[in-house]
C-alpha cells in the first residue's frame, strides 16, 4: 500500500513559478512510475508528466518546455517544477504511482492505482 501526499500548491501570477512535491510512504518507491495529473473544474483529469523508475520522462504537450518532473528515491519524493505558469494551468494537481515493468511509463489515468489528495494551483492573469 502506497500513500501519497502532495504539497507546494498556491496562488501565483502568470509567468511565475511553483514547485510541487509528492511524498510517498509504503511500497517500494524506486520501483514505481510516478506521475502528475491535473483536473480543472468541469474538466476531466489529464496527464501532465511522468517519470519512470529508470528516469524516463514524458510530458503533455501543453507543459513541455515549462514543467520538469524529477524524483529523489532516497527521500521517496517526486517533484514538479512549474515555470512560466499560465492561467490555463489552474487546476488541482494530483500525484499518482504505479508499479510496472515496461520501459515506457504509462500516461493514462486508469494506469495508476495510487493517488494523492491533490494540491490546488491557481494562476492569476
Amino acid at each position: 500500500q502506497v500513500q501519497l501526499v502532495e504539497s507546494g500548491g498556491g496562488l501565483v501570477q502568470a509567468g511565475g513559478s511553483l514547485r510541487l512535491s509528492c511524498a510517498a510512504s509504503g511500497g517500494s518507491f524506486r520501483l514505481y512510475s510516478m506521475a502528475w495529473f491535473r483536473q480543472a473544474p468541469g474538466k476531466e483529469r489529464e496527464f501532465v508528466a511522468v517519470i519512470s523508475r529508470s528516469d524516463v520522462t514524458y510530458y503533455a504537450d501543453s507543459v513541455k518546455g515549462r514543467f520538469t518532473i524529477s524524483r529523489d528515491n532516497t527521500k521517496k519524493t517526486v517533484y514538479l517544477e512549474m515555470n512560466s505558469l499560465k492561467p490555463e494551468d489552474t487546476a488541482s494537481y494530483y500525484c499518482a504511482a504505479n508499479y510496472h515493468l515496461g520501459s515506457s511509463p504509462p500516461t493514462g489515468v486508469g494506469s495508476y492505482g495510487y493517488w494523492g489528495q491533490g494540491t490546488q494551483v491557481t494562476v492569476s492573469s
